[in-house]
Formats: C-alpha cells, sequence, structure tokens
C-alpha cells in the first residue's frame, strides 16, 4: 500500500507499507522533506512497523512522538503528517480525488428550510444515500442566522428585525450571527465525509476545506487568506465567515456566507454586535468588519458563483445534481419540528 501527503505550508511525505497478520510491515518513509541525523529516517519507520492495522490517528501519532528524540529534527513534516499518510495508505484517510462530488446550485428557500435542509443532506451523506455535496443556497427573503449557542435576545434586535422583514433562524453549527439579504450574500455549503479530514483538529480542517475558495477568489482577482479560526479576508477586509458541525458519524458540515453588496445600516439596525467582539477585531465600526465582493471584483454576483463552480469542476470530480425528493421532505420535517420552532430558535434565550 502507498500514499502521500503534501503538509500545509511544508513538504511531500509519501509511505510504503504491507499489512500482514493485522499489523503494519515493511514500513518505508520517504519525500522531500529535511531529517536529521540520517538514522532517524529508520526511528520513524520503525516507530510505525508493527503497529496494529485498526490504529487509529492518536495511536500512530503517539508512537511517532515517543520515538522522536531530542537529537531529532525534523523540517517540513511532523508526526501529525506521518499518522495522516498511514491512514491514507490504510485506506482510512482519504483525499479530495478519492471523491466524486455533487454540485448543487439550489432554488430559492426561505431561511428555514435551508437550515433544514443543511441537516438533511448531512444525515444523506452520513448514511451513504448520496456522495459529498457542494450545495450553492439562494435565499427568497431576507435571514439572520445565529449560531447554535448563540443567545437570541443578545443578537437580535427584535423589533428591527421585524421592521426589516427579517427571519431569523437557528443552524445546527457554532459560530457567530450572519445577516443576509437575496442576492447581496454568497451561500454554499460543503458536506464531506470524515475521512477527508481524519486526524485534523478544527483549525486545522477549515482552513483545508477552506482553500478552494481561496483559490477561486484569487481566480476572480481577490488576494484572500484563511484567518483562525472561520474568517476569510483581503487586505480590503473580512469577505466571508464559515461555520463548521461534525455528526456523530464524523460526517462534517461546513457552510460559508460571502458579502456580495451588503447594506451595513440595516445590518448594524437588526444585529447586536456588542463593543467587545468589535475591539478584539481591532476596529471601531462594524461597517469596516464587512468587505463585499462587488466592491473587489467589479462582477455580478452570478457571475462569482459561476466562476467559483468552475473553479470546484475543474479541481476536483463532479456530477451536477439536485436535492433530491426525500431529502426535501426531510428538511420540511426538520422546519415543522425544529428550525420552525419557538424552542429551537430560543433555546439559547
Amino acid at each position: 500500500m502507498r500514499a502521500e501527503y503534501k503538509v500545509p505550508g511544508g513538504k511531500l511525505v509519501a509511505i510504503e507499507l504491507d499489512v500482514a497478520d493485522g499489523k503494519l510491515a515493511n514500513v518505508a518513509i520517504s519525500g522531500d522533506f529535511f531529517l536529521e541525523p540520517d538514522t532517524a529516517l529508520d526511528i520513524l519507520n520503525k516507530a510505525i512497523d508493527g503497529l496494529p492495522a485498526d490504529s487509529t490517528f492518536g495511536d500512530i501519532r503517539k508512537a511517532v512522538e515517543e520515538a522522536i528524540t531530542e537529537d531529532m529534527t525534523l523540517l517540513g513534516f511532523d508526526a501529525r503528517a506521518l499518522a495522516t499518510v498511514t491512514r491514507r495508505a490504510l485506506g482510512k484517510a482519504t483525499t479530495w480525488d478519492d471523491h466524486t462530488f455533487d454540485v448543487i446550485h439550489d432554488t430559492p428557500a426561505h431561511p428555514p428550510m435551508q437550515v433544514a435542509l443543511d441537516q438533511a443532506q448531512s444525515e444523506a451523506v452520513e448514511a451513504g444515500e448520496r456522495g459529498p455535496v457542494l450545495r450553492i443556497w439562494e435565499w427568497a427573503s431576507n435571514a439572520v442566522i445565529i449560531g447554535s449557542f448563540q443567545s437570541y435576545r443578545n443578537e437580535v434586535d427584535e423589533e428591527a428585525a421585524e421592521r426589516h422583514d427579517v427571519t431569523v433562524v437557528r443552524r445546527i453549527s457554532g459560530g457567530g450571527a450572519m445577516f443576509v439579504e437575496p442576492g447581496n450574500t454568497i451561500t454554499y455549503s460543503l458536506i464531506v465525509p470524515a475521512s477527508l479530514v481524519d486526524g485534523m483538529t478544527f483549525e486545522e480542517s477549515y482552513k483545508f476545506l477552506d482553500q478552494w475558495v481561496l483559490d477561486a477568489l484569487a481566480d476572480v482577482g481577490i488576494k484572500a487568506v484563511y484567518k483562525p479560526l472561520n474568517d476569510i479576508a483581503s487586505e480590503q477586509g473580512k469577505i466571508a465567515g464559515a461555520a463548521q458541525k461534525r455528526l456523530a458519524g464524523g460526517t462534517v458540515l461546513h457552510h460559508v456566507t460571502m458579502s456580495y453588496d451588503i447594506d451595513a445600516d440595516k445590518m448594524l439596525d437588526v444585529l447586536r454586535i456588542g463593543r467587545e467582539k468589535l475591539s478584539d477585531k481591532g476596529i471601531k465600526s462594524a461597517k469596516k468588519r464587512v468587505d463585499p465582493l462587488r466592491s473587489q471584483t467589479g462582477m455580478t454576483r452570478e457571475a462569482i458563483i459561476e466562476a467559483f463552480l468552475d473553479h470546484f469542476r475543474d479541481r476536483y470530480k463532479t456530477v451536477d445534481s439536485v436535492v433530491s425528493e426525500a431529502e426535501r421532505q426531510r428538511a420540511e420535517e426538520l422546519v415543522e419540528t425544529k428550525f420552525g420552532t419557538e424552542e429551537w430558535l430560543k433555546r439559547v434565550p
């Protein structure tokens, strides 16, 4: 068995191994990394050799870390990289190229239905009823989407929301509140199996799953960067915020909302953005936190979405798809029993 892993910001690590009697054997690590002294390579090979074939990511990383001594220097890779490439060789961790993604540019839907579709499709991927998904949302009405653990009354001015015809919904992922208007935001969900982010920390998985859209932004002339934990920004300011939810079986829901041409005054009227949050960003005005894509590209929202989809299709194996009838029915059920209820909306008052 053989696998490769390119360390983000680092070097390529490869591994070859056999499985004999339920254990790893004939382990041979290679790559364009730097390692001192020369004898260290044999030590790393022996650290993995003999481990059970069903070793977890943590098991492999621990074995490698225990083998690394003070006189050894690893440059461009580490124990985490070796655990990742070993899991890939065993078929427990996957790469983008191991999957075919269903690409969906959905029809407009109201806010409760949108967040319900996220859960319904995540369940479908979890159950193996469809492959991983990239779904572009289209909004049918104004909305504020608050994070799973945010306080409703601390985040939303209820009177302002009613005045601006804004529907407030709560999503299943954490993170902060997002203000959206039809035609003024770009929202998408990426739903992937646990194997794609095997062994990654939450921060690592955010960066990993955002990389394609950073490159797609470059295609439309925006030099964007990932800013821990969950922001995408350019030199002119914040462009997008991401949020993530991992289901019980490990399936990852990663969704992102980007500002195209946001109405900052309306946003500030509806959202209660506290001074503490602004001071953490080192700025005085909440308006400066939102930097629309339109001002940086001069492109229509539709053209930007098409550029994103073209980039994704060129980069990965994809098939065009739609929301299935079963997924839509499940989402409608979730609206009735969960996302459209006051109990869920105000579960954190």
